[in-house]
């Protein structure tokens, strides 16, 4: 997997990612759609990750762009966000985009939520 390396930190997108965000940018038909990318703490599951096309700009967004596709994450998901790789899978088992995220230690984002797990999963 590449990520172009010429931009800022942020969210990478690879070629594959970026070229079927293009294709889901240009079935809109709307102008100045970026990728927003989110990251919502999920307990014992890790990470939850929220995709879509958004033409706003929110106060402390950081955006960062990729072979040509702007990305967006809100202020409170960046740091959970900086130096993930987003890719687009299509496959016979599995279509879709993917998440690599060094940022994650471990499957366990909770603390202490009464699942039993106590943070340690």
């Amino acid at each position: 997997m590449t990520v172009d390396q010429q931009v800022t930190p942020g969210v990478g997108l690879t070629q594959a990612a970026a070229d079927k965000a293009k294709d889901f940018i240009a079935a809109e038909d709307v102008a100045g759609l970026a990728l927003r990318v989110a990251a919502v703490p999920a307990g014992c599951a890790g990470m939850r990750y929220q995709l879509g096309l958004d033409e706003r700009s929110l106060e402390g967004d950081v955006r960062s762009q990729w072979f040509g596709v702007d990305v967006v994450a809100d202020a409170a998901s960046a740091p959970f966000l900086a130096g993930a790789t987003i890719d687009w899978s299509d496959g016979p088992d599995e279509q879709g985009f993917t998440i690599d995220n060094p940022n994650l230690m471990d499957a366990c984002s909770c603390d202490g939520c009464g699942c039993g797990c106590d943070g340690g999963c």
